[in-house]
């Protein structure tokens, strides 16, 4: 693939450029254990939380920055899990990897088994309280993924 497709596929589109921030929700059955899971252990950013706030609960964290949030709300009824709801941190190295996973590991948390595509590229995979899977990956989607990480199955960019 030359670097152009990549490019376009990898970069914002100009069309979306007036967005200004993208916020992501997802629902807890175990709100306070996943807000500490994230603030304390993957350390993200806590930013604001809500006590029933047109009656919810939540958090709000960065991903990395202002613009880019991550919602937790407090769910008052049973969740189901799906196996691919993850949250992928991607770090631009292994040295990085190794630095952000550090607080799951003095925790005793455990490492999961992963799918293989994370396992082929190096990744460390954790459950958050409520099941969904968080990925530390030791390179950048579009970046300097590894070379070996479409050995199994076809990768494209989809043209622009």
């Amino acid at each position: 693939m030359d670097n152009q497709k990549a490019h376009r596929a990898t970069h914002w589109p100009r069309e979306l450029a007036p967005v200004g921030a993208i916020r992501f929700a997802r629902r807890s059955s175990n709100f306070k254990e996943t807000v500490r899971f994230y603030r304390e252990l993957v350390g993200l950013p806590l930013y604001q939380t809500f006590e029933a706030s047109y009656g919810s609960n939540s958090a709000i964290f960065g991903l990395p920055s202002w613009n880019l949030t991550l919602e937790i709300v407090e769910a008052t009824d049973a969740l189901v899990i799906d196996h691919h709801e993850q949250l992928c941190l991607y770090f631009p190295d292994k040295q990085a990897q190794q630095d952000a996973i550090a607080r799951l590991q003095q925790a005793a948390i455990e490492p999961v088994q992963q799918h293989p595509y994370w396992e082929a590229t190096g990744a460390v995979t954790y459950r958050d309280p409520d099941g969904r899977e968080v990925v530390f990956a030791p390179f950048v989607f579009g970046v300097n993924e590894p070379g070996d990480s479409a050995a199994s199955g076809k990768h494209e960019f989809p043209s622009a």
